[in-house]
């Protein structure tokens, strides 16, 4: 019996674009998904009742280490989130003291990227590993340069990673107390490949830095969002799952884009963007580990919201199109970094190097 070779061909094309579409099964508590709202979304209210809110921006920047809460024992999970809070704080004080010079600055955040992949990874943290790490180093480098701000920055940041961190905890213990049924997890165990990690974590950041240099030196207005989607395509474990994020980016940004664009075309004040960051942060946790293309769709504008109410705000129409550019480049300069790390000879040569150890 033959086989029809375009039934064959279709049956292949569908094989290879099925996980763009799949919803995995892997519900989070509610609990959860509203503490993660809270941490991110309450910085801004406030920061909207005292008339500061581009400085509230920062807060919830710093208020989104809730999303690395996982549903371990208590001390582990005040521990990890406490070690995110530095992170955070590190990351973003590196990009702001060094956003003057632009080699200067993509070698910082090359450093950052380095050791903030180089740590998640060796200590097996689940997505999204290093990934906000990285986004709060970028966002640190559109601020306006000016050091005597610098630590005033940092600790809003950081005050708003404390109001993360006491939200986690008010939930563990509300969880102890009055929860039936709790499932902790155990902790993660240390991947102890230190020379494998160490080489993937180098050619990421030598791609994600060298993005964000090559952004600075064509000039691209906010260079921000070259090393942001860098980052998110080379995040996945497999080629095939480098190319499922690079299109679910692309696609999933340019609605999200269109959605960017209606909410700066309203011009909602501070109270609508405070708002809508609380419920851009609910759907992003909701869908994030169902399809992560639907999640893309309410990361952008969340990150536009981000770094648009700390600079002077373009016109909507050219705001759009430059970013749907920017984030197109960064996700190619992804695609050609995973492609190298999944190639079957670098991934043989890091295998020989780390048997010779």
């Amino acid at each position: 019996m033959s086989t029809d070779p375009q039934s064959t061909l279709r049956l292949r094309f569908w094989n290879q674009i099925k996980p763009l579409f799949e919803w995995n099964d892997h519900k989070r508590p509610l609990g959860y998904l509203i503490v993660s709202a809270l941490g991110v979304g309450i910085p801004a209210f406030f920061a909207a009742w005292l008339g500061e809110f581009s400085a509230g921006m920062l807060a919830c920047m710093g208020g989104l280490i809730i999303v690395y809460m996982r549903q371990t024992n208590i001390p582990h999970r005040m521990m990890t989130l406490a070690t995110c809070a530095f992170g955070f704080s590190l990351s973003f004080a590196l990009g702001v003291l060094t956003s003057f010079d632009p080699y200067l600055s993509a070698f910082t955040l090359l450093l950052t990227v380095f050791l903030a992949t180089t740590i998640c990874r060796f200590y097996s943290i689940p997505p999204p590993g290093s990934f906000f790490f990285i986004v709060a180093a970028c966002l640190a480098r559109t601020l306006p340069f000016d050091i005597s701000l610098t630590a005033e920055r940092t600790g809003i940041l950081m005050f708003g990673s404390m109001w993360s961190c006491l939200l986690a905890l008010s939930y563990g213990l509300a969880q102890k107390f009055f929860s039936k049924s709790i499932d902790i997890k155990p902790c993660q165990t240390e991947d102890q490949h230190v020379l494998a990690i160490s080489i993937e974590s180098a050619v990421i950041s030598i791609f994600v830095g060298g993005g964000y240099l090559l952004a600075l030196l064509t000039n691209l207005e906010n260079p921000y969002w070259v090393p942001i989607s860098t980052a998110a395509i080379m995040q996945g474990a497999t080629f095939r799952a480098i190319w499922q994020r690079n299109v679910h980016r692309i696609f999933g940004t340019v609605i999200g884009m269109a959605l960017a664009w209606m909410i700066f075309s309203l011009a909602p004040g501070p109270w609508g963007l405070a708002g809508l960051i609380m419920i851009l942060t609910f759907i992003i946790e909701l869908l994030i580990t169902r399809n992560y293309g639907l999640a893309v769709i309410f990361i952008t504008p969340l990150t536009v919201i981000f770094a648009e109410a700390t600079v002077a705000t373009a016109e909507p129409n050219q705001l759009i199109l430059s970013r749907i550019f920017d984030i197109a480049l960064g996700s190619f300069i992804g695609y050609l970094g995973g492609w190298i790390i999944h190639h079957p000879r670098f991934v043989q040569t890091i295998q020989k190097w780390t048997a010779l150890r």
